[in-house]
């Protein structure tokens, strides 16, 4: 149960308490270097993403970053920002982002629970719907890093609506 006193959201258990939880259920190699910080090294289809997870007891919010570890040529940026605002436009929930200090891009997605609890379902989901968007995308990011794509031609490679049965 979240209580407010004094502008800040506290709760019996702390949110990443529950997250680590859910991580420890999954097996995943997880470190917690501070209270409100949580890290953790998953494998995904391509690869192995680094999964940040920061509770912010300001606002109320906890926050999922999921990082691919693609670098990219200063020359490419500006495809990469094109890139973003395409894969941005498919999700629902959440967005890709380019770190300012490392250039790595990334999902994000914050979940505002003021006046609310967290759930472990709520955790599932963070965690379901990051690895699967970042999944879905990691090839268009690698196509145009290292492939030489177009943003449009690499979104095309990976986007593809499926119509019909099999």
């Amino acid at each position: 149960m979240a209580v407010v006193s004094s502008g800040h959201i506290t709760q019996k258990a702390h949110p990443l308490d529950l997250v680590e939880e859910a991580i420890a259920m999954r097996e995943w190699a997880l470190d917690r270097p501070k209270r409100d910080e949580l890290l953790v090294e998953v494998t995904g289809r391509w690869c192995n993403y680094q999964v940040f997870f920061h509770w912010s007891n300001d606002i109320g919010a906890l926050q999922i970053s999921c990082v691919l570890d693609l670098r990219s040529p200063e020359q490419s940026k500006s495809l990469i920002y094109e890139l973003l605002a395409l894969v941005n436009d498919r999700l629902g929930i959440g967005h890709f982002h380019v770190d300012s200090i490392e250039g790595l891009p990334a999902y994000r997605h914050t979940l505002l629970l003021r006046g609310g609890t967290l759930s472990a379902e709520q955790v599932e989901d963070l965690l379901d719907i990051a690895l699967h968007e970042t999944d879905r995308f990691y090839p268009a990011f690698q196509y145009v890093i290292w492939g030489g794509q177009t943003p449009i031609n690499a979104i095309a490679a990976v986007a593809f609506e499926t119509v019909g049965e099999a």
